[in-house]
């Protein structure tokens, strides 16, 4: 009996490692570039309480065609207060999550990056070097999310370093390789990277839909989203009594949000359960996206008879950007344009909620997400007229929350286009017929919504994809 008792405790040690291990395989990798701009500074606030979710590789400070060395520069060690102040609020995020990773970690993987002029790539720097390290390390396989929230110029570098020094490495570095860019913040993405290993062709996110929640924000978004930036909401759920980290948040002085630009890049891997990652234009808490050439997505623009620019997508060429500048009262156009991002806010803001409490609170005192499954497969194949039966049955609360179910149809990345109505959508099981007239490979997207009652109130999701079969 013993030998059988130590043989159970050896394989369910030995199955917890590796669902561990597939644990760690299944995280995503991130690299950081930032040129410390006020919005910068903003979404680090929200990035770092989000550093249980990720492997960060580095946080570089690099520089854009707004910020470099001596032209509103916010100094080289710009993010050094950002990191104190998290080294003060980990313990307790540790209670919520033991995935934050240590201070001393993030520290050792922060460096000053090619900051000497818009654009600068001309030398090596701790910042271009170190990217370098990371990209030929063949020991860690996985895909590396490397963010632009300014400037391409250090990421430029540093792959220019590969290609002159290791250009047999190439083709392995830009498989491993995604990119989103926060516009194209100066020009060397199309003077470099794009010429010399457009070939490759690295998945490429260039967002201009970013500006749903950044300076101008009120000028578009709709009232009933406005409220989750209004003075009100930021004071009570971000700006106080959360901690040192959030006192940090640069928010305008009544309270009112200014600017987080740059965190789309983030919240598009932020492991929601809208699957956001398989593919740009799915949609998610980062925007949805559109190929436009080769393996580059920008943004879905509806303006008749609209060409793309052949160069840059960036503040003077970006379709949002442009129309913005138009100063169209009560632009609609404008609006439905950011909605792939503004269409999730609630949601968004109250899971940063939850997270400046996580910075303060006991766990008992803190809210935390629901765990959304399904009961069936994700991808799931139906003929036209056949019944579809969802279910999210097992799906749970940490907190022994309440839960409220939202089945609906996601229109925009289904190729089948007109709308699927779906019925007990607000029940834990629900359905849909496959209308007669979908086509065989058309796709219908539905998304399984989940928010429990706990304060704030949390949503996680499950991504169905069908798919029309003969």
């Amino acid at each position: 009996m013993r030998k059988i008792s130590v043989l159970l405790l050896s394989l369910v040690s030995l199955f917890s490692l590796s669902t561990s291990l597939l644990a760690d395989e299944e995280r995503v990798r991130v690299i950081v570039t930032s040129d410390g701009e006020a919005d910068d500074e903003c979404s680090m606030v929200r990035f770092l309480h989000y550093a249980n979710e990720w492997d960060i590789e580095a946080i570089i400070t690099s520089s854009s065609q707004y910020h470099w060395q001596g032209h509103k520069w916010a100094g080289d060690d710009w993010v050094q207060p950002y990191l104190k102040a998290y080294a003060k609020l980990r313990p307790n995020l540790l209670k919520h999550d033991t995935g934050y990773p240590t201070a001393e970690y993030l520290q050792a993987r922060t460096f000053l990056g090619n900051v000497k002029a818009e654009g600068d790539m001309k030398e090596e720097t701790a910042g271009s070097q170190f990217i370098v390290k990371v990209l030929l390390d063949e020991t860690d396989p996985r895909p590396i999310w490397i963010q632009a929230w300014g400037g391409t110029n250090t990421i430029a570098r540093a792959l220019l370093s590969i290609e002159q020094k290791h250009p047999e490495k190439m083709a392995y570095v830009a498989k491993k390789i995604r990119f989103f860019f926060i516009w194209e913040q100066d020009s060397s993405y199309q003077d470099y990277i794009r010429k010399n290993w457009g070939k490759y062709n690295i998945e490429t996110i260039i967002s201009d839909q970013f500006i749903a929640i950044f300076y101008h924000w009120k000028k578009y978004l709709p009232p009933e989203q406005q409220h989750y930036f209004s003075a009100p909401w930021m004071n009570e759920n971000i700006l106080k009594e959360h901690g040192p980290l959030c006192a940090l948040y640069k928010a305008h002085e009544n309270g009112d949000f200014r600017s987080e630009g740059d965190s789309p890049a983030f919240l598009h891997i932020i492991p929601n359960g809208l699957r956001s990652l398989e593919s740009p234009d799915w949609g998610g808490w980062g925007g949805r996206y559109v190929r436009v050439r080769d393996n580059t997505w920008l943004d879905p623009v509806q303006e008749k008879n609209y060409s793309y620019p052949e160069g840059r997508w960036y503040g003077n060429s970006a379709w949002g950007r442009e129309r913005l500048r138009k100063a169209i009262p009560n632009d609609k156009a404008l609006t439905e344009y950011l909605r792939p991002i503004w269409r999730w806010t609630e949601a968004m803001q109250n899971d940063f909620a939850a997270r400046a409490d996580w910075g303060v609170k006991p766990f008992k005192e803190a809210n935390h997400p629901p765990l959304v499954v399904l009961d069936h497969k994700a991808d799931l194949n139906a003929k036209p007229g056949a019944k579809v039966v969802l279910s999210a049955k097992g799906t749970s609360d940490p907190d022994g929350n309440g839960l409220n179910y939202r089945w609906w149809h996601y229109r925009e990345p289904s190729t089948y286009g007109k709308e699927v109505l779906i019925s007990n959508a607000d029940q834990q099981s629900a359905n849909f017929i496959v209308p007669k007239e979908a086509k065989p490979g058309e796709t219908i997207h539905i998304i399984a919504e989940v928010t429990d009652d706990g304060t704030p109130a949390l949503t996680r999701y499950q991504r169905v994809l069908v798919t029309v079969s003969p």
